[in-house]
């Protein structure tokens, strides 16, 4: 007779396995290790790449300067050829400033009759030469040895056309037309502002043109 309450079959027990996971982690490891080494060897090939290349170029640059002299100079004075050495020319010493000499003009070579002017303070040569009626270079070469005027000190040699005592009936206006000039340059040679002379004076007679 069988057992009212039937026996339970034997039941397998569940084991709990970790080896899945540990296989899953090995293969994880495999995969890092594979791209590391991956990625060590495609960084020394890019370097070695990039060795290669600055070897090509440095030998390009070798071949370019074995042509070249070798030489103790500098740069600058290689760039200099023989020629263009002796074509500089040799430095000189600055020269010192010339001094500006005026040739003597003789009182013969300009004529008429010679006369002392004082320098007064404010003139130069161009205001006096002016008031004689001659050119400024005519009176420094008559005055050559006097290069500086000083008021009340210097006098200058002065070339005119005459000298004229005044006479009677000699005014101003009578005694220019007797020497070809007009009454204001016969004023102007001696100082005067108004057409007064007196008997016996004595009137510069400046030439009728500029000598």
């Amino acid at each position: 007779m069988e057992d009212e309450f039937p026996k339970k079959r034997n039941v397998r027990p569940t084991e709990k396995s970790n080896l899945p996971i540990v296989t899953l982690l090995v293969l994880v490891l495999l995969v890092l290790a594979m791209l590391y080494v991956g990625y060590e060897y495609i960084s020394d090939s890019s370097s070695n790449s990039e060795e290669l290349t600055s070897v090509v170029v440095d030998s390009t640059l070798d071949e370019q300067s074995v042509g070249e002299p070798i030489t103790d100079e500098p740069a600058e004075a290689l760039e200099t050829t023989p020629a263009e050495k002796t074509a500089e020319p040799a430095k000189e010493k600055p020269k010192e400033a010339e001094k500006e000499t005026t040739p003597a003009i003789s009182a013969s070579s300009v004529g008429g009759e010679q006369i002392t002017h004082t320098v007064k303070s404010g003139e130069s040569f161009s205001t006096i030469a002016s008031r004689y009626n001659l050119k400024t270079e005519t009176l420094k070469g008559l005055n050559s040895s006097s290069p500086e005027l000083k008021s009340d000190v210097t006098k200058l040699k002065i070339q005119v056309q005459a000298v004229h005592t005044v006479g009677p009936g000699d005014v101003l206006r009578v005694v220019a037309g007797k020497y070809g000039i007009t009454k204001e340059a016969l004023m102007k040679a001696n100082g005067r502002t108004r057409d007064f002379s007196e008997r016996g004076e004595k009137l510069i007679i400046p030439f009728p043109s500029k000598k």
